[in-house]
């Protein structure tokens, strides 16, 4: 696997080493081994989830309050999406910076966030199927979220804001300069 380094620290960007031939392909989508040598972080996943969207679904800006807060390795095994983290780490020299990439079917490029970001993603293609595993339990009273259209953080979704799609909770998240981050 190739570790790529982004502008925040510790959110990777993970290029699997894919085996194709005429029957298909095969890739390790995790080795616990090889992601703490290559990126010398430890991480224990304990929660593994699946989301199915259609076209411009958005979800998020998304995390978990500590001590709950969750770390996430992120991939898209169906389709294409647009994904974000959010340094939201109060003190962090990337404090309301963001990182973005596109996972899609094709490339089987996965993003690891580390706790301390907001996370959201849009889907780019007719439907996808997203797939990202924690390392701590969903604890629903630790949900947290910022606003998707945050004109400080100004990310830049590939999707027009007329066709975005939302679910009532993350119509309502407030903006990063009205939210007292816990994360340090």
């Amino acid at each position: 696997m190739e570790v790529i380094k982004t502008a925040i620290e510790n959110v990777l960007i993970i290029e699997p080493k894919v085996f194709s031939d005429h029957r298909g392909y095969f890739f390790e989508s995790f080795n616990s081994k090889e992601f703490a040598e290559k990126t010398g972080l430890t991480v224990t996943f304990v929660q593994d989830n699946e989301s199915m969207s259609s076209r411009g679904v958005l979800r998020g800006l998304h995390f978990q309050l500590p001590p709950f807060s969750q770390a996430k390795l992120v991939r898209c095994v169906k389709g294409a999406v647009c994904d974000v983290a959010v340094d939201i780490r109060k003190g962090s020299p990337t404090y309301g910076q963001y990182v973005m990439v596109e996972l899609t079917e094709d490339n089987h490029r996965m993003f690891f966030i580390p706790k301390g970001m907001a996370h959201g993603f849009c889907v780019l293609s007719d439907k996808a199927i997203f797939q990202y595993k924690c390392d701590e339990f969903y604890h629903p009273e630790a949900e947290g979220g910022i606003a998707w259209d945050d004109p400080d953080i100004a990310i830049q979704w590939p999707v027009a804001m007329e066709d975005v799609l939302l679910s009532e909770r993350d119509k309502h998240h407030p903006y990063l300069k009205d939210f007292v981050s816990p994360f340090s």
